[in-house]
């Protein structure tokens, strides 16, 4: 059994109706090299998650992509989990204000959560990140891909039970954690 540091559950805001009570940190990357006694302290830098809630009827998952055509926050990454009357997507922006805004302009209920997103390379693979993440018996939530990352390596989306001490763990371990602010804004600055 694993245990548990922390509930790591998200926040409910957006919904219609309800006060936006999410406020956003700036949140930047740090990669220098840090000594023992000052990692302990260290915050990685987080990406906001949002769980959107839609219907589960034919062109709704195409209006919510849509509604971001027309905005100044790309989708980075995407990942839908159907039910039978319902769906719930998660979605990555690389401006998270600007989500929240297309998200309220458009009256859907969503939530948010704060996810790490660690890129896999140089021999940081996705076994050696399991493997760290499971020596502190953390767990993993979920995970799915970027599909626009930074400097166009595998890069993974995490949501874990204590986000700030997978960060700590990983970073440690010399994987690199990127912040809203390293993310490519469109996908011709995806190294591709």
């Amino acid at each position: 059994m694993v245990a548990s540091r922390r509930s790591g559950k998200g926040r409910e805001v957006g919904a219609p109706g309800s006060p936006d009570l999410g406020v956003r940190k700036d949140h930047a990357m740090s990669q220098a090299s840090m000594g023992y006694e000052t990692t302990q302290g260290y915050a990685p830098p987080m990406v906001t998650q949002f769980s959107v809630f839609l219907t589960n009827k034919v062109g709704k998952l195409f209006d919510l992509v849509e509604a971001f055509d027309g905005s100044t926050c790309a989708i980075c990454a995407l990942s839908v989990h159907e039910a039978t009357d319902h769906a719930v997507v998660r979605l990555i922006t690389n401006n998270a204000d600007c989500a929240r805004r297309v998200l309220n302009d458009e009256k859907l209920p969503f939530s948010e959560k704060d996810v790490l997103v660690v890129e896999l390379s140089k021999g940081h693979t996705l076994a050696s990140m399991c493997l760290c993440l499971l020596g502190a018996e953390l767990f993993i939530q979920f995970a799915y891909p970027l599909m626009l990352r930074p400097n166009g390596t595998p890069t993974i989306a995490l949501a874990v039970d204590d986000p700030t001490l997978a960060g700590q763990i990983l970073r440690r371990k010399e994987f690199r954690i990127f912040g809203e602010c390293d993310l490519p804004t469109n996908p011709e600055t995806n190294g591709h």
